[in-house]
């Protein structure tokens, strides 16, 4: 007997990168941090009351909160924390786009938009990137939302504060819900700034990526107390607590860390941008990135694909129209991206 509901049954579920399990990969599909955690991840985690893991965490994630809010210079009322930037948005779209129509997202963005969508009854309007692979901040105008994620996934291209603000200023009847998972790798100014001007502007943020915490599952969000207290009402209808004292502990420390955090992202984005253009001398086309991986263009790219694989190299393939002819290539160590360059070049 099928136990599922109608709506079950109609869900086309978000598939994730492969994680395989052998050694000897060098896994560069899942946009993971090559480097380790901070020293001070390890030390905060090493030196925490164990037997506190008896009783709940705090429901509001409070030292975190705190400690995010003054990174980025906003009050503590502005923050919500989270299982994963993923709870975040899925909380958000929950609050602010249940049951909507006319909701702005782009034709190619971060995969789990559609199954929200579905899942969520919402009747997005879809806006198709542009011929470069750009999202037209002119279209999103007049939506009763907006989500998409700055930089852009899987393409790496990325908005304009002036951009990200003209969105938000045409859109005001809705939540402007912007995705900065990757915006640390960006030479763009994030637009946490902007959450201080227009309240219906919501910033989502991750600890996976530039702090190397995606097992510890941890994201936040930085908007106005209306947005934060939308959040904050949806969590404490599904998960009182939802960010277990060992993450709210770990990501503590991670955000703390700006030494560490910045030498990491600044070694990712100096590989990135070597690696890109090693790529073009071999004649590939390669999007400009603003995040930790790289969007190219390759033909016979399903075979590439299963080339790099049979060489034990892990990249990312969408057999999806307009993506279908590109490959989306994690930045790893600098070990690890001469590894990739060696086998595409005996391909």
């Amino acid at each position: 007997m099928n136990y599922l509901t109608e709506k079950a049954k109609k869900l086309t579920p978000y598939v994730a990168g492969l994680q395989p399990r052998d050694p000897g990969w060098i896994k560069l599909n899942t946009n993971e941090n090559p480097y380790p955690p901070s020293p001070k991840v390890t030390e905060a985690l090493a030196n925490a009351d164990f037997n506190s893991l008896r009783l709940y965490p705090d429901g509001d994630s409070g030292g975190l909160s705190g400690a995010i809010a003054k990174t980025f210079g906003v009050g503590k009322e502005n923050v919500f924390c989270g299982n994963s930037s993923d709870e975040v948005l899925a909380l958000a779209y929950q609050a602010f786009l249940s049951g909507k129509d006319n909701v702005l997202t782009p034709d190619i963005s971060y995969g789990f938009y559609p199954v929200w969508n579905e899942m969520y009854d919402v009747s997005a309007k879809i806006l198709p990137l542009d011929d470069n692979y750009a999202i037209n901040a002119d279209d999103y105008r007049d939506g009763n939302g907006v989500i998409f994620a700055n930089p852009n996934a899987p393409t790496g291209m990325a908005l304009t504060l002036a951009e990200i603000e003209r969105i938000t200023r045409n859109n005001p009847n809705g939540a402007v819900i912007i995705d900065e998972a990757y915006m640390d790798f960006a030479q763009v100014e994030n637009a946490v700034s902007l959450t201080k001007k227009y309240e219906n502007l919501l910033i989502a943020r991750t600890f996976s990526k530039s702090h190397s915490l995606a097992g510890l599952r941890v994201g936040f969000a930085v908007g106005s107390k209306a947005l934060i207290g939308g959040l904050q009402r949806m969590k404490d209808a599904f998960n009182s607590y939802p960010l277990d004292m060992l993450a709210q502990i770990g990501a503590k420390a991670a955000i703390l860390d700006v030494e560490y955090w910045n030498m990491t992202r600044n070694k990712i984005i100096a590989t990135r941008n070597k690696t890109t253009e090693e790529l073009r001398k071999l004649g590939y086309t390669v999007l400009d990135s603003h995040a930790n991986f790289l969007f190219m263009r390759a033909e016979n790219a399903k075979k590439f694909y299963e080339h790099l694989a049979a060489n034990k190299v892990l990249v990312r393939y969408w057999d999806k129209p307009r993506i279908n002819g590109f490959l989306r290539v994690t930045v790893g160590t600098d070990a690890e991206m001469e590894g990739f360059l060696q086998c595409v070049k005996r391909f």
